[in-house]
């Protein structure tokens, strides 16, 4: 990981840093055709969730939003400083405060299935219709077995 990656914070009820998660979330669904929230949707799930963020030279360039039961509403990190890591990062620090960890992806999304199953998240089932134009989701649950989260450590080091 990169020395000039620090992790920041945004406490539910903050949101000094939602202008530049939105950037980011704009950036990939231009680029990937994903993340297709609407902006007051993402702003108000972002102002209620606990913020996870990195940035790297004073730039953000990875987010995970989640709810206080570890429900990752949101996932994202920047298209150029994928493989760092920083995916893993972000789901460890969600999961270092959670019993459970869990979200939900879209069942074209082959680059965040993979990621997601390649950190031990499973399947637990396909809801069709779950998002606003219709695409179907599969929900996935990280698994609870100690190695998983032992590897996931690694990264809040």
């Amino acid at each position: 990981m990169s020395v000039n990656v620090e992790k920041r914070m945004d406490p539910p009820g903050e949101a000094e840093h939602a202008e530049a998660a939105w950037a980011l979330k704009e950036e990939i669904r231009e680029h990937e055709g994903v993340l297709k929230q609407r902006r007051g949707f993402f702003m108000n799930a972002y102002k209620r969730a606990e913020c996870h963020l990195l940035v790297e030279d004073d730039e953000l360039v990875g987010l995970a939003a989640s709810r206080r039961d570890g429900y990752i509403l949101f996932l994202a990190v920047a298209p150029r400083v994928r493989g760092r890591g920083y995916g893993e990062r972000l789901v460890a620090e969600v999961a270092e405060e959670n019993r459970s960890v869990s979200c939900h992806a879209r069942t074209t999304n082959e680059a965040a299935l993979n990621f997601y199953k390649h950190i031990g998240f499973q399947v637990v089932r396909r809801i069709e219709n779950y998002y606003e134009d219709g695409g179907d989701a599969f929900y996935l649950k990280l698994g609870e077995d100690s190695s998983l989260r032992d590897r996931l450590s690694k990264f809040l080091r």
